[in-house]
């Protein structure tokens, strides 16, 4: 009935959606199934993408030329960067979407992508044969021939909700579980576990009194993710609200601790330590009186609210009861309650770093099926699974991306390397090289690699070459050009820094803490009329670049002298356990792992610098 495929993925989440795309751009056929073609890239829980570290990864998606970055600008609501307070590689871009919107444009995007083809049904199988996976079996019956399988079935697999004491089968609210999957690939040999989520409540803006809740608007100026000069800025911008619970309302809420499924055992899965439920957060920082509640809007005509801050399995009539004590929500009128989710999942030791699996070939794994949370941590995995898929069933060397090359890299090394038996977020805190990954530069560091791989492109490939053409104009300048005295002590006065005595380099002074480029444009002609030609971002690019230049190059030389390890290949079917030198742990840890360099093997927990001397030894190194 259906042709065969080149690649069929399975689930049309974030993951599934950005692996769809990625197989079709790059030339091969894919099949998208989902079980409800009316939920194709719907936000499960907030209706934001980006946030710290979250937002570099948005960026390097789209840098690689995946759409989560268009289609986000395209339905934003709100633009805000994080951390504007500290250093560059701190900042963090995060929109606000209209949730309804960004599943409709994910829908017609992919709708538009020449190759994908569309197939609503559950997935209860897979055809394998020998150690090949050759295809997917439905609940219809109906046998599906692929070269290449990609699982995203993200809260699906065998999922049950949890509210209160009542619990039922469910992969996200009113929608049924996927069966099936889970115990096949368990009697092949693969290992799986289980995790929990969960989400607020759902309640309606017009029950709720805003001026009693503080505003949090967007940024003045807001900027965007895509690095498209075709991704337009929003014009104008939806505001959210903060209010704060109290401890009336944690009283409250405890009263229902009792039938909470987290305290009485029935949930054996652990959640996301941090984004806690309101329960554990009133349990383990009992000496709070009060925690923050975002109120984030769901669209721009949608009266439902987001009640941020507030997930919760608790029993509906008490979720409901400690709302109202929240200051503005004495009125509030609820849409649904929270509730906690609990599936399975794989822990990610068992892939290798293309996320194909180790156990069958052409099966790959993306999303919170290997034990990761959030769309971004998500959408990512799934392109790179899509990528790899694509080249892998044409013998095609692998699209691997080191830690010192993108958040993504790091995430995919984290999980292939050390495993995660929680749900693993990204943070800036997890990336050595951060000073290198910053959100500014990830289509400089990224586009290049995916238009030589024929994914980004050739808008987006010249985009950069101008970009990096016109960072270098500027940069040449201020390192050329002087300044006069009389133009910036008026300038370092203000900033309480030392007065300039004779013309000096521009650069030299822009190196000066809280100096701005936009200094020198106030207070000289020259850079004013030089500076008029180039655009906000290339501007901040170059200064960025000239600001820590000194921290960028010895981060940037730290990483080549630490990849020189990624560089040692180890073969996977290498029995390290005739190296009678490395200790037990180390042979144990190393043989489950399957290391596929000699990097990768050092940052297996356990493995000491002395075990890595041994393998060093032993390669002739």
């Amino acid at each position: 009935m259906l042709k065969d495929y080149d690649v069929i993925v399975v689930g049309a989440g974030h993951a599934g959606c950005e692996a769809a795309a990625a197989a079709a751009n790059l030339g091969s056929s894919v099949l998208l199934v989902t079980m409800n073609m009316q939920t194709i890239a719907q936000m499960s829980c907030n209706p934001a993408m980006g946030g710290v570290a979250k937002g570099q990864i948005v960026r390097e998606i789209d840098a690689l030329g995946g759409y989560s970055g268009i289609i986000t600008d395209k339905t934003a609501i709100q633009f805000r960067m994080l951390n504007r307070s500290k250093g560059p590689a701190m900042w963090s871009p995060r929109v606000q979407s209209d949730r309804m919107r960004f599943a409709e444009e994910w829908r017609l995007m992919l709708e538009r992508t020449p190759n994908v083809d569309f197939w609503q049904d559950m997935v209860c199988g897979l055809i394998i044969e020998g150690d090949k996976v050759c295809g997917v079996e439905t609940a219809m019956g109906i046998k599906i021939k692929g070269k290449s399988v990609i699982l995203t079935n993200g809260t699906f697999l065998n999922g049950i909700i949890h509210i209160g004491e009542k619990h039922f089968g469910g992969g996200r609210a009113g929608e049924s579980p996927a069966k099936g999957i889970t115990e096949q690939l368990v009697a092949i040999g693969f290992k799986s576990g289980r995790m929990k989520t969960g989400t607020p409540p759902r309640v309606d803006g017009r029950s709720l009194d805003y001026s009693k809740m503080e505003i949090q608007a967007g940024d003045e100026q807001p900027e965007k993710f895509s690095y498209l000069d075709s991704s337009r800025a929003l014009v104008k911008q939806r505001p959210c609200h903060i209010t704060y619970t109290n401890q009336e309302v944690h009283d409250i809420l405890k009263t229902g601790f009792e039938q909470s499924p987290m305290f009485s055992g029935r949930i054996q899965g652990l959640g996301p330590r941090y984004c806690p439920s309101i329960e554990d957060k009133i349990n383990r920082f009992a000496d709070k009186t009060r925690h923050q509640i975002f109120v984030e809007p769901e669209g721009w005509e949608t009266v439902e609210v987001y009640v941020n801050g507030f997930s919760t399995s608790l029993p509906e009539e008490v979720q409901l009861k400690a709302l109202r004590k929240i200051v503005g929500f004495e009125n509030v009128k609820m849409f649904r309650p929270g509730y906690a989710i609990e599936y399975d999942y794989f822990p990610p030791t068992q892939l290798d770093s293309t996320l194909q699996t180790k156990l069958l070939k052409n099966l790959f794994f993306a999303g919170q099926i290997n034990g990761t949370t959030g769309y971004e941590e998500a959408a990512c995995q799934g392109l790179m699974a899509g990528i790899n898929a694509h080249l892998t069933i044409r013998n095609l060397a692998p699209f691997i991306l080191s830690r010192a090359e993108a958040y993504i890299g790091v995430l995919i090394d984290d999980l292939v390397t050390k495993g995660t038996d929680e749900p693993y977020r990204m943070f800036t805190s997890r990336a050595e090289y951060r000073i290198l990954l910053r959100q500014d530069n990830a289509d400089l560091r990224l586009t290049p690699k995916s238009f030589e791989l024929g994914l980004a492109s050739e808008e987006r490939y010249n985009r950069v070459k101008e970009k990096l053409a016109n960072s270098n104009s500027i940069q040449n300048f201020f390192k050329k050009e002087s300044i006069s005295p009389a133009e910036m002590n008026p300038v370092l006065d203000v900033l309480g820094s030392s007065p300039i005595s004779q013309l000096v380099k521009m650069f030299g002074v822009l190196s000066r803490p809280g100096v701005s480029i936009f200094d020198f444009i106030d207070v000289n002609a020259k850079t004013r009329e030089f500076l008029s030609v180039f655009n906000k971002e290339d501007i901040e690019q170059a200064e960025i670049l000239m600001k820590y230049e000194g921290y960028i190059q010895r981060e940037f030389e730290l990483a080549e002298k630490i990849s020189r390890l990624d560089n040692v290949t180890l073969e996977s079917d290498f029995d390290y356990y005739q190296l009678t030198s490395l200790s037990l742990e180390a042979r144990e840890k190393l043989s489950k792992i399957k290391p596929s360099t000699l990097g990768q093997a050092s940052r297996i927990s356990g493995i000491n610098p002395s075990d890595i001397s041994v393998l060093m030894i032993y390669l002739g190194r």
